[in-house]
Parts: structure tokens; C-alpha cells; sequence
């Protein structure tokens, strides 16, 4: 599985090309390198997998129930937008203006690691995400995510 870590900052040029810091590409396995998906991310930000870790996620939203009208909901709001993208030459990829538009992205943005994909973020939206929470509201998350957890795996 690939497992993603940090947080790096790059800028998208005009033509709604950035390049994926290098940090990130030292992470993929060689042959994952060059393809991914890219989509709408559940807040407003982008998500790019690489191709191994769309592909069990597809798999699953397929074989979910067709006659189910909340699988069919869910299918079109999480695949509406998914692109298959790939660096081109210089290591840049392309944001399509319609995912740009959705998740508010300027010239500055950040990448941030999120397990086995990468979270793109508008670079103040992205500190405004943040400033919103303090640490003892953190702290409260953490103990609530966590023990869920824990709660799953001892009941």
C-alpha cells in the first residue's frame, strides 16, 4: 500500500499546471509515478490517487448495489469530476478549470499527504482550515476519532 507523508507548497501556472514536489514522487513506487486520478475532494480541495489506490476504491463503488437509490446518489457525487491524469514532460500535472473552480484554487496552493492520497488545497484556504480549530479542539477530535477506533476493535 502506498502510504503518503508531508506537506509541500507549488503554484499553478496559467495554463493550470503545477508541478508535484519531488518529495511526493520520492514516495511512489517507480511505476506509479506518471498516473493518477484526480477529484473532488469531500471538503473543498481536490484528492489525487495514484492508479493503485483509485483502483480498489472504484472496485468497491461498483459493486455496490445499483438498486440502491443512495448508491447511485453517492456514486454520482464522489465520481462526478474524476479525471485520469498524467505528469507530462516537465513533471507537471493539469487541474481541469471545473475542479479548479470547485475547490477555489489560486496560484498558490499546498499538497498535503492524506494516507494513500494527496490532498490539494487552495494555500489560504488551507491556513484558514487550521486557524479554525485550536489545539484543545484538536485534542477532542483526536480522542473522539480515536476511541471510535478502538471502540470497533474491541466490540
Amino acid at each position: 500500500m502506498i502510504g503518503f507523508l508531508g506537506e509541500y507548497e507549488s503554484t499553478v501556472d496559467a495554463k493550470g499546471r503545477f508541478l508535484l514536489p519531488s518529495g511526493f514522487k520520492k514516495q511512489l513506487p517507480e511505476a506509479e509515478q506518471t498516473h493518477f486520478v484526480l477529484n473532488r475532494g469531500f471538503e473543498t480541495c481536490l484528492t489525487l490517487y495514484p492508479i493503485k489506490s483509485w483502483e480498489p476504491i472504484f472496485k468497491e463503488i461498483s459493486e455496490l448495489n445499483d438498486f440502491d437509490p443512495k448508491v447511485r446518489e453517492f456514486r454520482r457525487y464522489f465520481l462526478n469530476g474524476a479525471n485520469q491524469i498524467e505528469l507530462d514532460g516537465a513533471g507537471r500535472l493539469l487541474l481541469p478549470k471545473n475542479l479548479m473552480e470547485y475547490a477555489g484554487l489560486g496560484k498558490d496552493i499546498v499538497l498535503i499527504a492524506a494516507v494513500n492520497k494527496i490532498e490539494i488545497w487552495d494555500k489560504t484556504k488551507y491556513q484558514q482550515f487550521f486557524d479554525s480549530m485550536s489545539p484543545s479542539d484538536f485534542s477532542k477530535l483526536a480522542d473522539e476519532v480515536m476511541n471510535k477506533k478502538d471502540e470497533k476493535l474491541n466490540g
